[in-house]
């Protein structure tokens, strides 16, 4: 009988670390074509409800493609055009303001004097401190969204291709449900989770702009239009899209009604996004992400790195994708899949109750 040898569980660790890390720069060398790839594909998916629907009610085979088609066409235009003039306010709103900074420099260092801590190294820093870098940034990230987005023609015929495969490519998997069920179940939740987390995204996200713009207009916060679309769109972004939408405004706040202004345009933020975002959200959305918070952290950095701009907005879907893909659709891993989404999996092998009773009766 001949011995089966198996290799180290340290050397299977590197190569598939070693992969990931080859397959990322291939997809990062290719981000131009990628991007929109996975871009047309998460909007397919997430009109998909619609086509089905249709279906149903025995639509001709045109109309199935058209209207999904048609709705997806519009919401990219919709976000090509607000990304666009927003790149336009952007350009002239920080030279607007360069007294006003000024003046707020010299008040800080006046500040400084009184307390004793005037030294030459706090008037440096404070004069290398420029708001501009701060609109400069996020001119760069819209603008780094519209170079996706510049490739309109390609994500268009991507678009069509995609919806006129999307009946067959039904069938197909509901073919193969019998011969690599667990694949076909991962995909089908990944497809349902992704339609869930952008759905209850977008509703929160547009209850969120919608009180972030009224308070900026109390606040007399200028531009308070563009600045409630920048919280829209950075309600995508997992962990640090909050901040990312709050610093123009505060700054803008503090430029235009000093710190008091600033200091409400923050606390009117965290109230908004603590009661909305923190309490009531996530019971609407509930497992649907399945990524701990710390996944979800990296899966930010990485998708940020591979993709740009693009990625840092699609973070969570493509997460889930590489979930369905790699973890979900493989039998044996439950453990990765418990790990992945920070719970643990129901042990049902034999001895777990005893186990249980054992492990709680030690102090």
């Amino acid at each position: 009988m001949t011995e089966q040898r198996t290799l180290p569980r340290a050397f299977i660790v590197l190569v598939c670390a070693a992969g990931a890390v080859i397959t990322l720069a291939g997809v990062r060398e290719v981000a131009s074509i990628i991007g929109p790839l996975l871009l047309a594909l998460v909007l397919v998916v997430a009109v998909s409800p619609v086509r089905t629907m249709l279906q149903r009610r025995g639509a001709p085979g045109w109309l199935l493609v058209a209207v999904p088609l048609t709705i997806v066409l519009l919401v990219l235009l919709g976000m090509v055009a607000i990304l666009t003039v927003s790149v336009a306010q952007l350009a002239g709103l920080a030279p607007a303001y360069t007294s006003q900074f000024n003046e707020l420099v010299l008040e800080a260092q006046e500040l400084a004097a009184r307390l004793g801590v005037g030294t030459g190294q706090i008037n440096q820093a404070i004069r290398s401190f420029d708001p501009g870098r701060i609109f400069s940034l996020l001119q760069g990230f819209i603008t780094g969204l519209l170079a996706v987005f510049s490739s309109l023609i390609l994500i268009i015929v991507l678009l069509l291709a995609m919806c006129l495969d999307a009946q067959a490519f039904s069938r197909i998997l509901s073919s193969g449900a019998s011969h690599r069920p667990k694949l076909i179940d991962a995909l089908a939740d990944f497809a349902r989770n992704t339609r869930r987390y952008l759905v209850v995204s977008t509703i929160f996200g547009i209850i969120c702009s919608a009180l972030d713009v009224a308070v900026l207009w109390l606040l007399g916060v200028p531009l308070p239009l563009l600045w409630g679309v920048l919280a829209l769109i950075t309600n995508y972004i997992p962990n640090i899209g909050f901040v990312l939408g709050l610093l123009p405004p505060a700054l803008l706040g503090l430029l235009e009604g000093g710190l008091q202004a600033m200091f409400s345009v923050i606390v009117a933020y965290m109230a908004i996004n603590f009661v909305v975002q923190s309490l009531v959200q996530p019971k609407y959305l509930g497992d649907a992400v399945g990524l701990s918070t710390t996944v979800t952290f990296l899966s930010l950095i990485v998708w940020t790195f591979v993709l740009g701009p693009l990625g840092a907005l699609l973070a969570i879907p493509l997460s889930l994708l590489t979930r369905a893909l790699l973890i979900d659709s493989d039998p044996h891993g439950e453990w990765a899949a418990a790990l992945i989404s920070g719970k643990a999996p129901p042990d049902d092998s034999p001895g777990s109750e005893s186990r249980t009773v054992n492990s709680e009766a030690v102090p």
